[in-house]
């Protein structure tokens, strides 16, 4: 008889293919219900009385807000991590970043490949939903993608060869300087392996109550975190480029030279700011070469490395606004930070460039910019502002806090950063929840909630009078 034949076999099979179709028909939803998903597995992991190093039942709030950050590799907390989980949990948090690190979506296409030894057309499109946002929009995309389907199997191997060899050399270089500090050759492994994983995850929990203070002064510690938050930070289909055509800069492609010069223009702009504003704060009486250091420190990891060598509540307001700033840019596409992401911030700056020669096109290194990508910039710029000021306002009337310290907190939730003033930790639990939603909320990405809410893309027949409104 005519129509589709009705599917048989076991009902896990089923059930398979049924989630396969909806993740390829609407992999949006999928994604975030995959987040959500494994928010609520974290959550009851963590309220395991063995993942406590009291063996008491964590309270609700902290285990879903230690479940939403490692998910998310935001590096906020509402308790001591070094000394609040057991071993056990610390695996849990291990584990958990390392998935949300990697993308969910890859990490399932991992696995295919683990498995059958090659990438079919769903796990491809599953990763190419990581690796470009844009290809969860639903409907036909224009050509010139920043990474092509073809290209997604490549870039699959990528990220798990990046992955094992970033965070195991960042271990390698880091175990040594343990050992100097006075811990023993086991202790110097595990925290070695623990802190490579937290920096190239741009998570930034450490292993240990004193955090960074045996290492604020050690270059060599603190230059290889830079590097494998950085790493980390750039995106993975930077990584992918610069291994295959590293010595070829004229065949990147725009979207990697414009996460390259914009990722170091923030660097380099934000370590000069840290270091004119805290020449007479923070900073003094350091040497010039720790200055730099240090602000260099503090530049890289405002972006999403969430590692701290000062203590934020003391900085004044002009250095907390800056972090701000940075904080809510974040890193690459792609990548283990978070953010409206740098590419999102070239793309304006661009369209005002082209606005203010009076030119109807956006180029960059001899390459025309579509409108529609300006459009989705924006979007993406405003629907954070909206989440980082609806979050700020509610926990201003909910706690009568300090602004500063209020939105500062707010941006690195959003941004999935992990800095904080110690507001986050001080909080009531409502305050800890709205918290807890902000990350979420700013690691699912504001695109694939758009894409999420969008049905389809839909092609208008017909044009509408034309008419200006005052702007300016």
């Amino acid at each position: 008889m005519g129509g589709m034949p009705a599917r048989s076999g076991p009902w896990t099979a089923r059930l398979a293919d049924a989630i396969g179709d909806f993740s390829i028909a609407t992999p949006a939803r999928f994604a975030i219900l995959v987040f959500a998903g494994l928010t609520a597995v974290f959550t009851i992991l963590f309220s395991l009385p063995i993942a406590t190093a009291s063996g008491d039942r964590a309270p609700l709030v902290d285990a879903l807000f230690t479940a939403i950050s490692v998910v998310c590799v935001t590096g906020l907390s509402t308790v001591d991590m070094a000394t609040f989980w057991s071993p056990l949990g610390h695996v849990f948090v291990f584990v958990g970043v390392e998935i949300g690190g990697i993308g969910v979506l890859t990490l399932a296409s991992i696995l295919g490949l683990i498995i059958s030894r090659k990438l079919g057309l769903r796990q491809k499109l599953l990763a190419a939903g990581d690796a470009n946002p844009l290809s969860l929009r639903r409907g036909v995309r224009a050509d010139g993608q920043a990474l092509k389907l073809g290209e997604t199997g490549g870039l699959v191997i990528t990220v798990a060869i990046s992955v094992l060899v970033i965070e195991l050399a960042a271990a390698v270089l880091l175990f040594p300087r343990m050992l100097l500090a006075g811990a023993d050759p086991w202790t110097a492994g595990w925290q070695s392996v623990y802190t490579a994983a937290m920096a190239f995850t741009n998570t930034g929990f450490l292993p240990s109550s004193e955090g960074l203070a045996p290492y604020a002064h050690d270059a060599w510690f603190l230059v290889v975190l830079m590097l494998a938050v950085g790493f980390g930070a750039i995106g993975f289909p930077v990584i992918h480029t610069l291994a295959r055509r590293l010595r070829r800069p004229r065949t990147w492609s725009l979207h990697v030279k414009l996460t390259i010069a914009t990722f170091l223009l923030l660097l380099v702009g934000g370590a000069v700011a840290f270091l004119a504003l805290q020449w007479n704060g923070e900073q003094a009486g350091l040497d010039p070469g720790q200055r730099i250091l240090q602000s260099f420190f503090q530049s890289s990891m405002a972006r999403s490395g969430g590692f701290s060598t000062v203590d934020y509540a003391h900085l004044d307001g002009a250095s907390l606004f800056v972090a701000d700033m940075l904080m809510f840019v974040g890193g690459g596409s792609a990548s283990t930070a978070g953010g409206i992401k740098v590419t999102t911030l070239a793309i304006l700056f661009l369209g005002a460039i082209a606005e203010a020669r009076g030119v109807d096109d956006m180029e960059a290194y001899r390459r025309r910019i579509p409108s529609d990508v300006m459009r989705l910039a924006v979007s993406v710029v405003l629907w954070g502002a909206t989440t980082v000021a609806a979050a700020t306002i509610t926990l201003l009337v909910m706690t009568g806090a300090r602004l500063d310290f209020v939105l500062f907190d707010v941006i690195s939730a959003f941004a999935t950063c992990g800095l904080s003033t110690g507001f986050t930790a001080s909080a009531s639990e409502p305050a800890q929840y709205v918290l807890a939603a902000t990350m979420f909320l700013g690691r699912i990405g504001t695109v694939t909630i758009a894409a999420a809410l969008a049905a389809s893309t839909r092609r208008q027949l017909f044009r509408r009078p034309e008419e200006r409104p005052i702007v300016g």
